[in-house]
């Protein structure tokens, strides 16, 4: 049986990385606390995918009888000429010797969540502070709160792992 390991013991994280793999072969997926080696709250789409490689990388250093590494750094990045800042998502996948990445949906903040991102507050607190939750990061996510419930946090992340699996999964690459 194949193991991969997730950068991440984040349930959310893990679990996408479970919903992913589970479509394409039987494998044990793990958890492993891992240094994203960015910000706690990563700024812009290169140091968000900076910090997906990086955890991709590191959770194969922690688990070298891994078949894979995941990597998956959720950030916050204003679009070029667009106005707002927005929630971006981003995985990496390793298999010790070449890295692929995938996206997950890019959504605008709202303005007041936005202006207290922008001066260095992490998303994941400033939502828990807004509607008294706490660890919102570990359910629904941003993405749960600004799509209504339509997506919620793991299925957000599952689409850009499953971007970053496509090139090991599939003869199109």
């Amino acid at each position: 049986m194949n193991r991969v390991a997730v950068g991440s013991t984040n349930p959310v994280k893990v679990g996408a990385t479970e919903r992913v793999v589970a479509e394409h072969f039987e494998a044990e997926v793990t958890g492993v606390a891992v240094d994203s080696g960015v910000p706690e709250q990563p700024r812009g789409r290169q140091e968000t995918v900076t910090g997906a490689e990086n955890r991709a990388a590191r959770a194969l250093e922690a688990e070298p009888e891994a078949a894979y590494g995941v990597g998956i750094e959720g950030g916050v990045a204003a679009l070029d000429e667009r106005p707002g800042l927005y929630v971006i998502m981003w995985a990496a996948v390793s298999d010790g010797e070449r890295v692929e990445r995938g996206g997950g949906p890019t959504l605008r903040l709202p303005d007041d969540i936005a202006e207290r991102v922008r001066v260095g507050e992490e998303l994941g607190p400033v939502l828990d502070d807004l509607l008294d939750t706490d660890g919102i990061k570990k359910r629904a996510g941003a993405a749960g709160v600004l799509t209504g419930g339509a997506i919620d946090r793991e299925s957000a992340l599952t689409h850009a792992v499953a971007g970053a699996f496509g090139p090991f999964v599939t003869d199109r690459y």
